[in-house]
């Protein structure tokens, strides 16, 4: 649920009827009620009875198999990256053909973009493929290879023995991308300010989360019943057998880790070695509704950790010496935001947008609190610079708007959602009480589920098959984009897994942190398939310094 190592896509509405990157979520004026009957031509929002749906599973699993079949034998056209992708040299590009639809595996055909580097170490050193995914939905996992151009110290043993391999999913970048939205519209500010203000707000909010539903359907109607979690994980074991893998060895991070889950659930026996990091809650119950609400709750108690290091350092930063001043001045900005938009267009949304790298992120509480302080000493144009979106970057709007589209598409249509807004406006409204940082635009983002216009999918139920093996999950205890009860679950339910806990600790995926204590297992695991014999508690990473 987020970008890169991944920040989660958040999305204000604007008064205009746009989406924008904001931080979280939205939703009617004199809208139709939120569960009204789905609009003429649109798919049933209804699933099929379980009969339907067993049968479908069984044909979904065949089309697995041949789709698989099919990429071993045509195994990845390598070729260097095209130059807009932006790859650097030795790293190659290719294609993998999977079918939109798993239940008729000989139908339309969709392409997904793959790219790889190959082991620094010796051939007898290699280990096969290390497939990656970011996180989000909707988030690329192209960028992975870099890791190695860049020569990352915390990768470098495991980068010996492994090709990495990343991609984009099916619906993301160049891979049959979706869109909701026009991408220019997306970016424009301000927006409205997510907290709304009376009963008026919340039936705009509600008309335009049903509006962007719709622009869904108008503009991806054709992907959308199947942009659900099942599809990528099939898609993945597409992947794999083109890379000529016999199984799969994988690192997930964030949605990645849902993505993991629903892989190991579907064919256990063809992971080899699996590494989860910052972990979705995978119960049926939590996807996607209740994991978005326990979101708000994390996201506050991380906020007041970064305002507790604020206060600490109030000698670099004058925001104040405890968490109750900082958040004083925090309130005061968001004030004079909503009053009148910094420099035109920074309002409560954008801000929101760029404060919460802070809750996700600790490597970003200095760069924050210092623009923060800045803005207090009298210094707008910094928070501006930052906070406000760049109309005039095409490509940037358009990878926005295609990230927002997809993790849109994939949540709405992974689970049923609550239909009725008297459901919404009582859980939100509760939690905002104690939680005000996220919970209503974290609402707002998600609301276009309250009326999504094709079948909502009932959630796999993760579980040990036969043939999985141990499974290496690692979690920071405050995380607040996937709270660590999530991990909890998993390791519960994917037995013989072990979990690496690193205490006191929020930064969203930390497998890529430097930690010798968790960057340590991580490399014994995938380099030996090794585990510890019990449950491990790490101390935190370097706390950061102003």
């Amino acid at each position: 649920m987020s970008k890169n190592g991944l920040r989660r896509r958040a999305t204000a509405f604007g008064s205009a009827g746009a989406l924008v990157t904001a931080t979280l979520i939205a939703g009617a004026v004199t809208a139709p009620a939120a569960n009204a009957a789905p609009a003429d031509g649109h798919p049933s929002a209804h699933g099929p009875d379980r009969s339907d749906r067993s049968d479908r599973s069984d044909r979904e699993a065949r089309g697995a198999a041949v789709a698989a079949a099919r990429a071993a034998r045509a195994g990845v056209d390598w070729q260097d990256c095209a130059a807009d992708w932006n790859l650097p040299k030795p790293i190659q590009c290719g294609y993998v053909k999977v079918p939109l639809d798993y239940a008729k595996p000989h139908g339309k055909q969709i392409r997904l973009a793959v790219d790889r580097i190959g082991n620094t170490g010796t051939d007898s050193e290699r280990q096969g493929a290390l497939v990656y995914n970011p996180g989000g939905p909707g988030g690329s996992g192209l960028r992975f290879p870099a890791r190695v151009t860049s020569k990352s110290a915390v990768w470098a043993k495991t980068a010996k023995a492994y090709d990495f391999v990343g991609f984009d999913p099916r619906g993301v970048g160049h891979s049959a991308p979706i869109s909701c939205a026009d991408p220019q519209e997306f970016v424009k500010a301000p927006k409205a300010d997510p907290v709304p203000g009376s009963e008026a707000g919340k039936r705009a909010q509600r008309k335009l989360a049903r509006e962007y539903a719709e622009g869904c359907f108008e503009r991806s109607g054709e992907m959308l019943p199947h942009m659900t979690t099942p599809n990528t994980a099939r898609d993945l074991d597409v992947i794999r057998a083109a890379l000529g893998e016999k199984k799969l060895n994988y690192l997930g991070v964030s949605y990645g880790t849902y993505l993991g889950a629903v892989y190991g659930t579907l064919f256990p026996g063809h992971v080899r070695r699996m590494v989860v990091d910052s972990v979705v809650n995978p119960s049926r119950d939590k996807i996607w509704y209740r994991a978005n609400l326990d979101q708000d709750v994390a996201f506050e108690g991380r906020w007041k950790d970064w305002q507790d290091w604020v206060a600490e350092n109030d000698a670099t930063y004058h925001l104040g010496d405890t968490r109750a001043e900082v958040q004083d001045q925090w309130l005061k900005l968001r004030a004079a935001a909503a009053k009148e938009p910094l420099g035109g267009v920074v309002g409560p949304a954008e801000l929101i947008s760029f404060f919460q790298s802070a809750p996700y992120y600790d490597s970003a509480w200095a760069p924050t609190a210092e623009i923060f302080s800045q803005y207090v000493a009298g210094d707008t144009q910094a928070l501006v610079d930052a906070a406000a979106p760049d109309p005039s970057d095409t490509a940037g709007n358009a990878s926005a708007e295609n990230g927002n589209a997809v993790y849109t598409a994939v949540e709405c249509t992974d689970a049923k959602w609550p239909t009725n807004w008297r459901t919404w406006d009582r859980d939100n409204t509760r939690l905002h009480r104690d939680h005000p940082f996220m919970t209503w635009a974290n609402a707002w983002m998600n609301l276009p589920c309250a009326t999504w216009p094709v079948k909502q999918q009932t959630p796999l139920n993760v579980k040990t098959g036969k043939g999985l093996p141990p499974v290496l999950i690692v979690q920071s205890e405050r995380d607040a984009a996937t709270p660590y009860a999530g991990a909890v679950e998993l390791h519960q339910r994917f037995k013989g897994s072990r979990l690496v806990t690193e205490r006191d600790a929020g930064s969203h995926g930390v497998t890529g942190l430097a930690n010798p204590c968790i960057n340590d297992r991580v490399d014994g695991y995938l380099l030996t398939g090794k585990l510890d014999a019990e449950d491990v508690t790490c101390a935190p990473h370097a706390t950061p310094t102003p």
